[in-house]
């Protein structure tokens, strides 16, 4: 045995038995490399590939033959060496090895590269190798020269496609606001994301299927449609006036589902037209009369209508359902139930006296703030007359970030929820509240009673003849009754002037200081468009309390429910609390209350899309066929929320 090692030893270290040693110490010797590097590749499959005209490699792919003395000279580890070290592979497609030493071999390689150049310098390296001139640094060869034959260079997008396993859908999206945005980046990502591992737990699709969203934003105004739609690939832009019958039918017939984000005064159209074209419908908006009256029609129809799939209503409805619904599967009973959301300034451009801005006109968020509402407390209902609204404001801090000074206004008649949420009868405390940052409803309560607020049209501004601010100003605040000569010019005499209408001197600066800061004590021209103090007050408020370029808004919803399960009289204590940012990406700036009204009517398009929504008609988003789908896919695609139990 130590002699045939030592024989071996010697044959594969002498120069001229060398080159016969295939392997040494259990390992192929470098000359004979090419051994498994060419088994790797597979003929059989390369060939059938080569017949079909596809490759399964590379983009760009050509068929090399070569012959010559490629084994016994080793020129094959050269050609070899030269494919893959310029970045290329290659796939054995034919051998066939000569008998004797006169005889020579065959090969043919599929060779491939993924970029055209690549592949232009594997065939000018194997060009040299088979055509040596002075120029190419190689042994000389004498007789062992190779011949080399070149194909056609295939792309691979130019030869026969594998069948793609994609599923096509379609959805129209109507209103090109800032909502649209989102929902639309999210319904042109699916292509990506459905091969992504969450997408298919979430939808069983198999590994290889593929979901392609077709989708198209219409608008009223084409420009705007386009505008919105800029830098999202894929996306068309079409015009759109749902007013028009046949064009309404036209674009929704060509589609799967409509998300309508539409004004709720336009909803009713849009479903009667999904009725007749069979199509679902979304909207972000609340469920109102006109549509609750479609539910049989639709249900006959086979379509489901799918309302309040934004953030409030939306988000706030499924994470309540999520949190009532695993407390009821415990058996437990739900003592209290408080639901808190508000649009807001980041801390950082909180930068105001009333430490909020809007994104739109502010005469719907002001009118809001006038609406009476109710809800129940400890068991007894709470009614709020629209007028005192701000005034019942009280100060709330959110558990999970003790760092927001915020403050909470009852938002309308909580009682229904405990209705749609199926805890009427067991919830002693059911209250839903709008979030501000502190200090907003003192500044708001003052304004109103100021009179900054009335809609009727105005003595001063309805005589036709130019007006300032300053000049308006000294009407609301009756300074001619007074005959005080003495000018409304900045914050103190302002405030003095608040203070003798009966308001106390913490109230008086901080109106004082918002009217300034508004600009309502400057002598410049009002609008003639102005026919009221409240035109007036929006008007300078659209025009400074809006955001500017990359400032950020914010979003908050925070949810507390309190368990009681009587067989053990424990008491859980559960919290679920979503915080979300606005962004700016390549100057495109996408704002908090975008994102989580525009994804969630997206998502619910996608479970209509993926036929996981079975219920037809009119609904809600309140079935576990709904909601829990949706929270999980609005996690996935970043928008977190934070639950706690104590």
């Amino acid at each position: 045995m130590h002699g045939r090692r030592h024989f071996t030893h010697r044959i594969c270290k002498r120069g001229h038995l060398k080159r016969a040693c295939i392997s040494y110490k259990g390992e192929l010797t470098s000359l004979y490399e090419y051994i498994p590097r060419m088994r790797k590749s597979n003929p059989e499959e390369a060939q059938e590939n080569i017949a079909n005209g596809v490759s399964s490699q590379r983009t760009y792919n050509i068929l090399v033959s070569l012959s010559g003395h490629l084994f016994d000279k080793f020129l094959i580890n050269e050609a070899l060496d030269m494919i893959e070290a310029a970045g290329g592979s290659f796939h054995l497609a034919k051998c066939k090895l000569g008998q004797s030493a006169d005889a020579e071999s065959y090969s043919e390689l599929e060779v491939g590269a993924d970029d055209k150049r690549v592949l232009d310098q594997i065939i000018d390296s194997l060009t040299r190798l088979a055509n040596p001139d002075e120029d190419y640094i190689s042994p000389p060869r004498e007789a062992n020269k190779i011949s080399l034959k070149i194909g056609k260079v295939q792309q691979e997008k130019e030869v026969k496609e594998k069948p793609e396993m994609t599923k096509k859908s379609g959805v129209l999206i109507i209103g090109a606001g800032r909502v649209c945005r989102p929902a639309a980046e999210f319904l042109a990502s699916v292509r990506t994301i459905s091969s992504q591992q969450w997408y298919k737990t979430y939808f069983g699709a198999e590994s290889e299927e593929q979901r392609d969203v077709r989708v198209i934003v219409a608008s009223m105004y084409l420009k705007d449609a386009k505008k919105t739609i800029e830098g999202i690939p894929d996306v068309e832009a079409v015009q759109l006036d749902v007013s028009d019958s046949e064009n309404l039918l036209k674009y929704v017939s060509e589609v799967d589902v409509v998300l309508s984000l539409l004004p709720a005064s336009c909803h009713a159209v849009v479903a009667k037209t999904c009725i007749e074209m069979k199509k679902h419908l979304v909207t972000a908006s609340y469920v109102d009369d006109e549509t609750s009256m479609l539910h049989e029609k639709a249900k006959t129809s086979g379509i489901t209508i799918l309302g309040e799939m934004g953030l409030d209503p939306g988000i706030d409805h499924m994470m309540a359902m999520k949190m009532i619904n695993e407390a009821h599967i415990r058996k437990g009973k739900v003592k209290s139930f408080t639901s808190y959301c508000g649009g807001l300034p980041s801390p950082a451009a909180a930068n105001n006296p009333l430490a909020y801005k809007f994104s739109w006109s502010p005469a719907g968020a002001i009118r809001a703030g006038r609406n009476p509402a109710k809800y129940k407390s400890n068991g007894d209902v709470v009614n709020v007359d629209g007028e005192n609204l701000y005034d019942s404001a009280t100060s709330f801090r959110v558990p999970n970030l003790p760092a927001f000074a915020l403050e909470c206004l009852p938002n309308r008649n909580s009682l229904v929820y405990g209705e749609f949420y199926g805890i009427e009868s067991e919830a002693t405390t059911i209250f839903r509240g709008t979030l501000r940052y502190e200090g907003f409803s003192m500044i708001m309560a003052t304004l109103s009673k100021l009179g900054f607020f009335d809609n009727e049209a105005n003595q001063v501004l309805s005589t036709g003849k130019k007006i300032t601010f300053g000049a308006l100003l000294s009407n609301i605040l009756k300074k001619d009754a007074d005959n005080d000569s003495e000018p409304l010019a900045g914050e103190e005499e302002i405030s003095k002037r608040i203070i003798k209408l009966g308001h106390t001197k913490e109230t008086a600066t901080k109106a004082a200081k918002t009217i300034v800061f508004l600009g309502f004590n400057e002598e410049r021209e009002i609008p003639s468009l102005c026919k009221s103090v409240f035109d007036a007050t929006c008007y300078l408020m659209e025009e400074k309390l809006a955001y500017s370029g990359d400032e950020q808004d914010m979003v908050l919803l925070h949810h507390e429910v309190e368990v009681e399960f009587p067989e053990s009289k424990r008491v859980e204590k559960h919290s679920t609390t979503l915080l979300e940012f606005g962004d700016n990406k390549n100057g495109q700036t996408t704002t908090a209350m975008a994102k989580t009204v525009g994804i969630p009517a997206a998502i619910g398009a996608l479970l209509l899309i993926e036929d996981k929504i079975k219920t037809r008609g009119v609904l809600r988003p309140l079935e576990p066929e709904v909601y829990l789908p949706a929270l999980d896919i609005l996690q996935a695609y970043g928008i977190k929320l934070i639950e706690k139990t104590e």
